[in-house]
């Protein structure tokens, strides 16, 4: 058992929450439970993962996208009042952790798809992503393969880099605008979770390779590190609430 104020604030001090301005609240969104035995983990914030968190015997909820958006209308509808309804009835607490964690050199989900890819990281890419080199260069093809393996799904390719993939890109979630600055950068590829509908004259013009593995399956790793490391840190139990998106 541990402190739910102790872990939030190792948590935000982990992630530097003050050197990143967000559009949505980061840290503690909801407060419930002082002591918390078990954390539950999810993507994105949503009454069913918290039903889900509450079947799991959580007293802690981490997502990576809360329910607090400055660019959503800020009324107390059906759908927020699902969400709170469950984590008040349960006391559960939420805190999510947005930009900050997109930002962080190992538990980010660039960081955690870039190890699973193969690319060793030489340095952040455009703040919120990382850019590196293939340990070993592929062709487009295998490089898509591997990505298919690792998202568990097919992703959306537009093949128009070099022949060899050497120097690769990567910016999970809605990083799609970013791609005009990867071929500026000299990337062979770039992979991201949501096109842009430029995305595809963009990446023909420019001579670069574009992965999109879709928004939700390239943000699944980075909320699991964190968690995972809390969980250490703190003695925890902890589980990954799997809701899937199509998206």
């Amino acid at each position: 058992m541990a402190s739910r104020d102790e872990i939030i604030a190792w948590a935000d001090e982990l992630l530097g929450l003050d050197n990143h301005k967000d559009y949505g609240e980061m840290g503690l969104q909801v407060v419930g439970a002082a002591e918390v035995t078990k954390v539950a983990c999810g993507v994105s914030a949503s009454r069913e993962l918290f039903e889900r968190a509450v079947a799991a015997s959580a007293q802690l909820v981490l997502v990576h996208h809360g329910i607090f958006w400055r660019n959503e209308p800020q009324r107390i509808d059906a759908r927020m009042r699902g969400r709170l309804e469950v984590l008040f009835a349960n006391d559960m607490s939420l805190a999510g952790y947005h930009l900050a964690l997109d930002a962080h050199p190992e538990l980010s989900d660039s960081a955690q798809l870039a190890a699973e890819l193969g690319v060793e990281v030489e340095g952040p890419f455009e703040t919120y992503g990382v850019g590196g080199t293939l340990r070993e260069p592929v062709g487009v093809d295998a490089f898509v393969a591997r990505a298919r393996e690792v998202l568990d799904r097919e992703p959306l390719v537009f093949p128009s880099g070099p022949e060899t993939v050497r120097r690769v890109a990567i910016m999970s979630g809605g990083g799609g605008h970013s791609l005009i600055r990867a071929a500026q950068q000299g990337f062979d590829l770039f992979l991201t979770g949501e096109p842009t509908e430029p995305a595809l004259q963009t990446a023909r013009e420019l001579g670069i390779h574009f992965v999109a593995g879709g928004h939700y399956a390239t943000e699944r790793r980075g909320i699991q590190a964190l968690t995972r490391r809390l969980a250490e840190r703190f003695e925890l139990d902890w589980e990954f609430v799997e809701v899937p998106n199509p998206v």
